[in-house]
């Protein structure tokens, strides 16, 4: 449960990535400032992902791709990830997880607001709020702030203790942070590089998104989850239907 809760916290995050400088470096809150203004303007969402998990126990490297949905809708977020590899589904219509594995013949199924209280609210936050960044972590540059290509790194580590997480990295595309200090507007949702998480464990889990499709108009459909003939529902502690 650990490892699903962190898989929702990060896979939603990393999108369009490129070059550029504009004057000074930024500090901190202009990244964090962009993230947010950025956010608000989303509506819906779809990309393709490829994920690279580092499990610490085991010393083992995980990959797996596929394709996110997203879409803002009545105060809620409804989020589809399709997997092709390894294949499964998480998807959620915005009060209901389902987390189906095809292999195990086996959906678990979850309330979304149980899944996220307590340790796992920052998670909800991440996924549903880039627009709060700022009240649920404290946040610095890494390093020099920027990487070879002129990306500005952000660590961000949860005020709360007993997240899901105890830090996240984002790799955030340097020409629209530097379009927003030049403008004071963001010319793309969540420009988002990269993202690593850390969990409690050590293991640790990158995302890369590419074809990135930002208000194209994501259809409600994709967020209904019917349970296929012969699969076993499995109903989570943390609150289930």
């Amino acid at each position: 449960m650990r490892r699903f809760k962190t898989l929702l916290v990060v896979i939603v995050g990393v999108l369009l990535g490129s070059t550029a400088a504009w004057g000074a470096p930024a500090d901190s809150a202009d990244v964090v400032a962009t993230l947010e203004q950025g956010y608000a303007s989303l509506r819906d969402l779809r990309a393709s992902f490829t994920q690279q998990a580092e499990l610490a126990s085991v010393k083992r490297v995980q990959r797996g791709a596929g394709e996110l949905y997203l879409k803002k809708s009545d105060g809620t977020v409804k989020f589809r990830f399709n997997y092709t590899k390894p294949k499964q589904q998480i998807v959620s219509d915005g009060k209901t997880v389902w987390y189906y594995l095809p292999e195990n013949r086996q959906v678990m199924t979850m309330d979304a607001a149980s899944l996220f209280a307590g340790g796992g609210g920052i998670a909800l936050s991440y996924l549903t709020g880039i627009g709060h960044l700022s009240q649920d972590f404290s946040v610095r540059l890494v390093g020099s702030g920027r990487d070879a290509k002129g990306n500005y790194l952000l660590e961000l580590i949860p005020k709360k203790q007993g997240q899901a997480f105890t830090k996240l990295q984002l790799a955030v595309a340097g020409k629209v942070v530097d379009e927003y200090r030049r403008t004071g507007k963001v010319p793309l949702f969540f420009p988002i590089v990269s993202s690593v998480v850390f969990d409690q464990l050590g293991n640790r889990t990158a995302i890369d998104f590419s074809r990135v499709r930002v208000n194209g108009g994501v259809s409600a459909s994709h967020f209904n989850f019917t349970v296929p003939a012969g699969v076993e529902v499995v109903r989570s502690p943390l609150g289930g239907k």
